[in-house]
């Protein structure tokens, strides 16, 4: 009939009555026949598919609601995979003559049970042939003693999965079979359920309780749509095996255990098996389906509530921290491909009113009206003082912001596919098949999922691990590759990784587990990319005893310890990571940690962005640390580091925050818009037993074998393994930073050690330029550009050991200078301050030399009765009209003032300005006689000129010089009680 003659309708309706073979023929009578039956994909053959007792759904067990993409499809791999077991025909290569266990068509059906032609299956494979089918008929069927099989057969249970029951140990001594629609259960003298040592062994939609199936090398095996309660799986040597779409429940050890390295001597399944996992790979994209626990909890509520925003103002125009292509970093948002920046920053409202202040004011932003046509004789031009063109580059606001492009366009979070095309270890990982591989599985209510140990080799695809006291654990030299897994409340660590283990760890979704998700240790070194990480009870991720790894493009979240947290002389490398959320410190670096940690996002975390302490050692370069409710960085007790090329934007506590126990080098950073300090050094220590919630002595899990671990066992480490940064150093060092637009000091300073500050911008901060209120030994700082901060340029408190030598202080609002400690000012210029350029106070003890110095509205010098020291060939040029030069002390007995030479500019009385030399005490008040002499005009614009404006960098190149080491940080100092602006880090405050 032709098919025109009905509507499709009806010609479906009449074919969805049809049994397959019925179909299979009207499918070959034409093409619009063939089209009319694929048509009835979602009817006919969704009913045939389930309608089989010995066929699953498709997506059993972790997904029995998502439908497959075609059910015609799914029936015919059911129909296929009975088939396979049969395919063991030797290669016509090795034996063109002779072809063994070749399927026969005419294989006989025989009955076992009650009612059948046999009343044992002991008896049934006596009498069988090669390739028979034995059918169990429903009962129960229990054996005292080992079952031998011998030949290759195919057992079949009949009825409902549970009607038929194997109480007995079966032993395999055949080239293969298969088992389906059967439940084994343990006999009394053996736990062991099914054994193979030579053969391939095929279970389909059978059950397993309360034992064991062991597979030794060559043997292999395929277990698909089976069940496993209290039951696991041994893998000894095993080249390959398959496990598809089982269930593994309550164990009480490890439900599949891979034991050695693959054998090379390969069963003749093994090139059967490598084709189906190669067309049944997992999709590279997986669908949202797959990974539900990224958004919704078990009751379809989000796991980090609502998402919060933040923008930072720079300069004159707004800029986002990250660009759109971070979409798909912040999980449990709607659109999958919205703005990073909308789901990720937290509003910071109380920073409004300074995080529009334009990086390129000055004073006479503050200035009155009619003050301007004196200004444009006695200020002198300095817009041009910088360390070099590069920093001063810096201060600009247009390129701040293209910095800050350029940053979020290389921060991008690469996806999987990236990662792979990038990296070609991480591609053949990823496509490798030796070993057991495991897909689609469910492992739940139990002790362990997967342990790979002694060189085994496993992957694992598209699982889901819930309620176990660990999903995998994977030790000894063997390798482990896990692609787009489901790893959640996990009463330890989700993954664990030991002894020199390795493999590829990528784009799985790993929460809420109640230790770390991924715990490396103790030389493990994997690769760890694109996963999700996040809601756990402890750290996101733990690198310690000498664990490596290489840690990538991850997205770490909402955990309530570190995001990262590296410890036990750790060494990872962790780049290109989103860290945020967390309710701790986004990266921990602890007890002798090091690790490279560079190019990641760390922001809107609780604690430090990264936090060093207690001989924590890492290189932190090239980061973007904002919006944190704490400080940016925290270097603590005795805590080292290269903190280099990072920006630090936005912070809510200090921009780096460190004591003076540590030995950091802070290099090239741009610290901006942070609510306290730019950097800010302090002097308290923590004390041994006072550790923060979450960084302390760990439980039943605690890190004593890393303890015994560094200090027994020995991981050799090369030269180039080992940077220079890590060589030893003794002064702490701040250098080439950009520090600027922060709401208190940009350099706050109560240090009892040595403290180096060299070569930064400091500039437009809400208080002074540096503040030095504490300093026991010689804090020196040199070559710094210290410029148009709200409060006066540096301040020097008393007692305090300060070198001051080749800065530029500039356009501040306050005095340039003031100094009550005691030290050396030189070669600095102090230009155009609102206040004195330099005030020294009570028992300030300074030596003053070759400095230039001018004050717009006071005195070039102020000095107090009580100062004493050395003020010797200073340049100090006169500011307004009618304002002194310098005041000395009325008792100048203890302060020697030579050979400076004071410079005046009147505009009717001299013109041409004169230039004064003055020899011994001064003070017009007294009436002391000056000795002038006629000099040619005075240029304001050429003050500056020769020597050029200060700071000036000889024979130093513009990047950061290498450091004869890199100084880290590694404890968490002393809580400190009061408010934080006063008194420490706001990080003390919130313990």
């Amino acid at each position: 009939m032709e098919v025109d003659v009905l509507p499709v309708e009806l010609w479906q309706l009449i074919l969805s009555y049809l049994q397959l073979p019925d179909l299979g023929r009207c499918s070959t009578v034409c093409r619009a026949w063939h089209e009319i039956v694929l048509s009835l994909d979602k009817t006919r053959w969704r009913q045939l598919c389930l309608g089989c007792l010995k066929h699953r759904h498709p997506n059993w067990p972790n997904h029995p609601d998502v439908e497959p993409w075609s059910w015609r499809e799914t029936f015919k791999q059911h129909y296929l995979a009975s088939k396979t077991w049969t395919k063991n025909t030797q290669d016509l290569e090795s034996s063109n003559c002779l072809s063994l266990f070749r399927r026969r068509k005419g294989r006989r059906q025989l009955s076992v049970g009650m009612g059948g032609e046999f009343g044992s299956l002991r008896a049934a494979l006596a009498a069988a042939s090669p390739y028979d089918r034995l059918v169990l008929l429903p009962g129960m069927y229990e054996e005292q003693s080992d079952v031998l099989l011998k030949v290759p057969v195919e057992v079949v249970g009949q009825g409902m999965l549970g009607d038929v029951a194997l109480l007995m140990s079966i032993d395999q001594h055949c080239p293969t079979a298969r088992f389906c629609n059967i439940i084994f259960v343990p006999s009394r003298f053996t736990s062991v359920l099914y054994k193979t040592t030579t053969g391939y062994v095929q279970f389909d939609n059978c059950a397993f309780e309360s034992g064991q199936l062991q597979i030794h090398a060559p043997g292999t095996c395929q277990v698909k749509f089976c069940s496993f309660n209290q039951s696991s799986i041994h893998l000894r040597s095993v080249a390959l095996c398959i496990l598809e779409n089982c269930e593994f429940t309550s164990s009480a050890n490890a439900n599949v255990t891979v034991e050695g390295c693959p054998s090379l001597s390969h069963n003749w399944a093994c090139k059967h098996l490598a084709a189906l996992a190669k067309s049944c790979a997992v999709p590279t994209e997986p669908s949202a389906a797959c990974c539900p626990g990224a958004e919704q909890n078990d009751w379809g509520e989000s796991l980090l509530g609502p998402v919060r925003t933040c923008e930072i103002i720079v300069g004159e125009g707004q800029s986002s921290f990250l660009s759109d292509a971070g979409a798909q970093v912040l999980p449990g948002s709607v659109q999958e491909d919205a703005e990073f920046e909308e789901n990720l920053w937290a509003a910071k409202e109380e920073e409004e009113e300074y995080l529009a202040l334009d990086s390129n004011s000055s004073d006479s932003d503050l200035c009155s009206d009619d003050e301007e046509d004196t200004q444009a004789v006695f200020r002198v031009p300095c817009q041009t003082h910088s360390l070099s063109q590069t920093l001063a580059d810096l201060v600009d606001s247009r390129l701040q912001s293209n910095r800050l492009h350029a940053l979020q366009r290389d921060l991008k979070l690469k996806s999987l596919q990236q990662e792979l095309q990038q990296d070609k270890e991480a591609q053949s990982l990823a496509n490798s098949l030796q070993g057991c591989i495991i897909r689609q599985c469910l492992f739940r209510d139990g002790k362990g999922g997967v342990f790979i140990y002694s060189r085994g080799q496993a992957k694992l695809e598209g699982n889901v691990f819930r309620n176990l006291t660990y999903a995998v654990r994977c030790i000894q030299n063997s390798k482990v590759v896990m692609l787009r897994n489901e790893i959640h409340h996990c009463k330890a660590s989700g993954i664990f990784l030991r002894l020199l283990a390795g493999g590829l760890i990528a784009d799985n979704n790993i929460h809420s587990n109640c230790e770390a998700g991924v715990d490396i240790r103790k030389g493990a070194n994997p690769l760890v990319l694109c996963n999700k990480i996040h809601s756990g009870l402890r750290s996101g991720i733990v690198v310690a005893g000498n664990g490596k790894g290489i840690i990538r493009s991850n997205q770490i979240y909402g955990n309530k310890e570190a995001g990262i947290y590296i410890l036990y002389n750790g060494n990872p490398a962790v780049s290109g990571n989103h860290i945020f959320q967390g309710l701790a410190a986004g990266i921990a670096v602890n007890e002798n940690g090091r690790g490279q940690i560079t190019g990641n996002v760390i922001c809107e975390n609780q604690w430090g962005g990264a936090d060093i302490r207690h001989g924590g050692d890492p290189i932190l370069r090239n980061n973007l640390i904002s919006c944190g409710y704490s400080d940016g960085v925290v270097v603590g007790e005795h805590g080292r580091g290269f903190i280099e090329g990072n920006a630090i934007y936005g912070n809510r506590g200090c921009g780096v925050w460190m004591t003076s126990s540590s030995l950091p080098h802070v290099i090239s950073n741009q610290i901006s818009h942070n609510s306290i300090y730019g950097v800010a050094v302090f002097c308290r220590k923590d004390d041994n037993g006072d550790q923060p919630h979450g960084q302390g002595q760990r439980g039943s899990e605690n890190f004593q074998e890393e303890r015994e671990g560094a200090g027994g066992e020995s991981y050799s480490m090369d030269e180039e393994e080992y940077p220079a940064a890590w060589h030893s150093v003794s002064v702490a060092l701040v250098e080439l930073n950009n520090i600027s637009h922060n709401g208190a000091a940009g350099l706050h300073i109560k240090s009892c050690e040595a403290l180096n500050i060299f070569a930064n911008v400091i500039h437009a901060n809400h208080d002074s330029g540096v503040a030095v209120l504490q300093s026991s030994q010689l804090t020196c700082i040199a070559n710094n550009s210290i410029s148009c901060n709200s409060r006066g340029g540096v301040l020097v408190e008393a007692e305090c050991q300060v070198e001051l030598r080749g800065n530029g202080v500039y356009e501040n609002g306050s005095h340039g200078i003031i100094s009550k400690g005691e030290g050396v000012i030189a070669e600095n210029d102090i230009i155009s301050n609102h206040r004195c350029g330099l005030q020294l106070l009570q028992a300030a003890d300074m030596k003053v030399v070759k400095n230039r110095i001018q004050s717009f509205r006071d005195y070039g010098i102020v000095l107090f009765d009580e100062a004493k020291g050395l003020v010797q060939e200073n340049i100090i040029f006169q500011g307004r009209s009618k304002k002194f030069i310098l005041r000395p002390p009325s008792n100048a007995e203890d302060c020697i003032i030579q050979n400076n030479m004071l410079l005046t500019l009147k505009k009717r009385v001299n013109p041409e300005g004169a230039f004064l030399r003055l020899d011994g005490p001064f003070c017009p008040a007294q009436g002391h006689a000056w000795a002038v002499s006629p000099l040619p005009r005075f240029d304001m614009e050429c003050m500056l000129t020769n020597p050029p404006a200060r700071p000036h960098i000889r024979g130093r190149p513009l990047e950061p010089h290498t450091v004869a080491g890199a100084q880290r940080v590694s404890s968490i100092t002393t809580r400190v009680d009061g408010g934080c602006h006063n008194h420490g880090s706001i990080f003390c405050t919130v313990l």
